[in-house]
């Protein structure tokens, strides 16, 4: 059997744009290398802070981060993603510059989840900060604009350390936040039927907020993982011996 090459790094097909930071990122995070299940490749992009991605939305970011995906790309990785959901705004420009699969945002999941929700359902998302998320952010993910949404903005802690990017976090205090805020959406729109966590940093608190309102929850980690299986796709060698299958 013949083998081809082409690459630098191989079995890692996921690259992964990060922001510049250095607030905690605890398992389940996308930035815990750990989080996934598969190999991934990681470029920091400089000078994209916490907040100059979600409250300055990005400004004058958008060529570093094509640098670094064609670097990734250059790399091995076979698709693109990020760990911003405000990077929604970039989608468009990455995906014509790249030349792979680009995934810039988990709020890009939310028609495929509002087409398995019973009649009467609807998405309902959460954010690092409402204040900041605006029609441009839900427009180029596919959102529709009367979209439910509730932000941790008014939290003790989650959006303050991420954003203002502190050193540490009191994940006890975080999480309430998160689930104050899923409390808060779905007290306030009656047909919630899933909810989509649209901060990369909220997966760790997944599993809570499913416990807390009985709703399916979709995350960057739901998607990527999606994302991750058409571009490796599981070979059940055990069942089937030819290599060309």
């Amino acid at each position: 059997m013949s083998l081809s090459g082409g690459k630098n790094v191989y079995g890692a097909s996921v690259g992964i744009l990060m922001l510049e930071s250095r607030f905690p990122r605890a398992p389940g995070d996308m930035g815990n290398a750990g989080t996934w299940p598969f190999p991934v490749q990681y470029r920091v992009i400089r000078d994209a802070t916490p907040d100059r991605v979600v409250r300055q939305r990005a400004a004058g970011l958008v060529e570093a981060f094509i640098d670094g995906a064609r670097d990734l790309v250059a790399h091995g990785a076979d698709g693109i993603t990020t760990t911003c959901g405000f990077l929604s705004l970039f989608q468009k420009d990455m995906a014509a510059a790249v030349g792979v699969p680009v995934a810039t945002s988990s709020l890009m999941q939310y028609p495929m989840i509002q087409a398995v929700l019973p009649p009467g359902k609807r998405v309902g998302i959460l954010t690092i900060s409402k204040a900041s998320l605006v029609a441009e952010h839900l427009s180029a993910a596919g959102v529709p604009a009367d979209a439910p949404v509730a932000g941790t903005d008014g939290g003790r802690e989650f959006t303050r350390v991420v954003l203002d990017d502190e050193p540490a976090l009191d994940f006890d205090l975080a999480r309430e936040d998160l689930l104050q805020a899923a409390d808060d959406l779905v007290a306030g729109h009656a047909d919630i039927g899933a909810i989509l966590l649209e901060c990369t940093n909220m997966v760790p608190f997944a599993a809570a907020i499913r416990s807390r309102t009985g709703l399916p929850v979709y995350s960057i980690y739901s998607f990527i993982t999606w994302f991750q299986a058409g571009l490796l796709p599981r070979r059940f060698a055990e069942v089937i011996d030819d290599p060309r299958l």
